[in-house]
């Protein structure tokens, strides 16, 4: 079954007010097999909204339209379907005593600006709303069905759920739209559907997505029409296949955040982990202890910014002298320093030029260092990060996370220094 989104508010378009509304409906429609194929938005305005729901019609005959449904003069939203569904709006005294007894027990006096809200096109079924003063609206005619619903996130989402979803599912056989997120880091997409070309073709009936972002790579896998038993175990499946193609970029999946991941691996093999932080300035601290429970593995972390802290960190003096804050041999002695400092079982450190200035041709805006110590070793990686100075930061934080958690799971001593 497919269905057709229009959300109605000139504020969506300038930007004022961001849409929530389609996601949670693309999401709760896709777990009862409904397949949302388009959402349209357009202004408070009698012909764009009229225009959308004809259209939605013409394709799936099941519109759903978010907004328009409050007191004041630009919601027209009934009016606008009344007169494509040919019926006439009439007033339901029961929906304005309701109204009136539910403002009566807060204290408070409805306006009379609110009586449209209880005004109903011929023949729609009503649906009740606690959240809100206006219901929801579900009409049946020749041009299909209408589902009108108010724009607020709270209502919206509290009719989708209530009554919504509950009917459309009787409708839906038991099916689902089920998807899963394999989720990538430290590859690019060209190259990620390179390694990917070999196996595409096998994964049908499902269908692949990929969805970059600052993280890195998430791949989503989406299975339609099928059975909920059918799905999971196909899903599981090719996910399993792509993982082993992507090897060591596939970290986790669906809401996996690699700093929690990388915690559990800390956690398992007994690590515990400091940080040193240049460019990024607390932000790896602040990935590792956003996550619950961070403090068993998280000894701490150092914000050496200026070279004399890194220098009272115990940095030489002549290794920044000679090679710079942002260099292989800063970054190296950022982890020994902190991990003879904190004593722990591995020491990360990040220096680098996060911009928009301060670069130069042999250290450009982007280029990150990394340090990698534990108490017998040290490695260094190098990285140039495209981007704004916060892409930078998140991406740099974001490669530190892979990297280490790369050496916890491996249990590796030394490791090939790259540059």
């Amino acid at each position: 079954m497919d269905a057709e989104l229009v959300t109605i508010g000139t504020e969506l378009l300038l930007g004022f007010t961001l849409d929530t509304n389609s996601a949670f409906l693309g999401q709760r429609l896709g777990g009862i097999g409904v397949r949302l194929t388009r959402r349209s938005t357009v202004p408070d305005e009698l012909e764009p909204i009229r225009s959308a729901i004809v259209e939605g019609l013409d394709r799936t005959r099941l519109v759903i339209v978010s907004g328009g449904l409050g007191p004041t003069h630009d919601d027209v939203t009934k009016r606008v379907v009344g007169e494509l569904f040919q019926v006439p709006l009439e007033f339901s005294a029961a929906i304005w005593d309701e109204l009136v007894g539910r403002f009566a027990r807060l204290g408070r006096v409805l306006s009379e600006r609110n009586r449209c809200q209880a005004e109903v096109p011929r023949g729609a079924h009503v649906l009740p709303n606690p959240r809100g003063t206006a219901p929801g609206l579900w009409l049946t005619g020749e041009a299909g069905e209408a589902i009108l619903l108010p724009g607020v996130p709270g209502e919206f989402r509290g009719l989708v759920d209530e009554q919504v979803v509950p009917r459309l599912r009787e409708r839906s056989r038991n099916r689902v739209v089920r998807s899963m997120v394999i989720r990538t880091t430290g590859i690019a997409e060209s190259a990620l559907a390179d390694r990917l070309a070999s196996i595409e073709p096998q994964l049908a009936p499902l269908t692949l997505a990929s969805l970059p972002g600052l993280a890195g790579v998430d791949l989503r896998l989406t299975a339609w029409d099928l059975l909920p038993e059918e799905a999971q175990p196909l899903l599981e499946r090719q996910a399993e296949r792509i993982r082993t193609v992507t090897g060591d970029h596939a970290y986790g999946a669906d809401e996996d955040d690699l700093a929690a991941v990388f915690l559990a691996e800390c956690r398992r093999a007994g690590v515990r982990v400091g940080v040193a932080e240049s460019c990024t300035g607390g932000m790896l601290g602040e990935r590792i202890t956003e996550i619950p429970g961070s403090s068993e593995v998280f000894a701490g972390g150092v914000i050496a910014y200026a070279n004399s802290v890194k220098e009272e960190l115990g940095v030489p003096a002549r290794i920044l002298d000679q090679y710079g804050a942002v260099s292989q041999e800063a970054a190296l002695e950022m982890a020994r320093a902190l991990q003879r400092r904190f004593s722990v079982d591995l020491a990360i450190a990040i220096t680098g030029v996060a911009g928009p200035g301060g670069g130069s041709e042999a250290k450009p805006v982007g280029l990150v260092w990394f340090g990698f110590a534990d108490r017998k070793n040290a490695v260094a990686r190098r990285v140039v990060f495209p981007g704004s100075r916060h892409d930078i930061r998140a991406r740099a934080c974001q490669f530190a996370l892979w990297q280490a958690w790369l050496r916890v799971r491996a249990g590796e001593g030394e490791t090939e220094r790259r540059s």
